[in-house]
């Protein structure tokens, strides 16, 4: 397999634009307090800006071949790990780490490829970081900022943002990146939330049921409900109560009613 083909099948585009590296930094904003781990360290575009005004800089790199070049140029404060990002134990990355433990970013170019497991690992990991900051797909970006009414709005929206603040900066066109995406990308902003917007004892039951609900878009709720095995009879009682309408879809409700429904349901 030639590096190419290697880096295609890893879904590496490196952003080559230095007018938007630097308002990539600029909203990572790298302070002397800050540990920032960075996903996907590429050919160090972004490692080695950040390595300057940063306390310490931990760059994961998959890509082998990229690792010699990393290394040439490291600093004092920079870490060079030859990792794949999902596999990695931040708690045990960490552990060395005490002085940053109030001040750590998350930041990276995440591969379209693996963008959802890695979003995903980070919902679990959440109380490690402070705030995350990625170049993401702007299909991905908009469905994590999806909204009621929205063709976004999907279960993805609703668990993020009962704990993160998220926020959209700009766009970023395919020919900011070598070799250039099919899509437009997106730079977001992940800040974990002082306390999330709903308490759940049971998240993992709880996102289990937001794809239930959301399975067959073009269904109304009520229809997805009825397949978890909820008798209807509940499931009106739940709707009467909480002010439901009858034909209404999953899309159609906000963050609250999803919560409400899910703990009259498995009280």
């Amino acid at each position: 397999m030639t590096q190419r083909t290697k880096r295609r099948a890893l879904g590496q585009h490196f952003l080559k634009s230095q007018a938007v590296l630097k308002k990539i930094i600029r909203r990572i904003s790298p302070q002397e307090q800050d540990l920032i781990i960075e996903i996907g360290a590429g050919k160090g575009a972004l490692t080695f800006p950040l390595a300057e005004k940063a306390g310490k800089v931990i760059a994961i790199e998959k890509d082998p071949t990229l690792i010699p070049s990393l290394k040439k140029k490291a600093m004092s404060n920079l870490t060079i790990l030859e990792k794949d990002i999902l596999k990695v134990d931040f708690d045990e990355l960490l552990k060395k780490e005490k002085n940053f433990k109030r001040n750590l970013k998350l930041a990276g170019n995440l591969p379209y490829s693996l963008s959802s497991p890695l979003l995903f690992k980070v919902l679990e990991e959440r109380e490690l970081f402070t705030e995350c900051v990625f170049l993401l797909q702007r299909e991905v970006a908009e469905r994590l900022c999806g909204q009621p009414g929205s063709k976004k709005y999907a279960p993805i929206s609703i668990l993020f943002q009962i704990h993160f603040h998220l926020q959209l900066h700009f766009m970023v066109p395919p020919a900011c990146f070598s070799p250039p995406p099919k899509v437009d990308s997106v730079l977001i902003s992940l800040k974990k939330r002082e306390r999330p917007l709903f308490s759940l004892q049971n998240e993992e039951l709880f996102r289990d049921f937001l794809k239930a609900a959301f399975k067959h878009r073009r269904k109304i709720l009520r229809n997805n409900l009825e397949n978890l095995g909820i008798p209807l009879a509940t499931i009106d009682e739940a709707y009467l109560k909480f002010g439901i309408e009858r034909n209404a879809r999953a899309e159609q409700l906000p963050i609250s009613r999803f919560v409400d429904l899910f703990q009259y349901f498995f009280k």
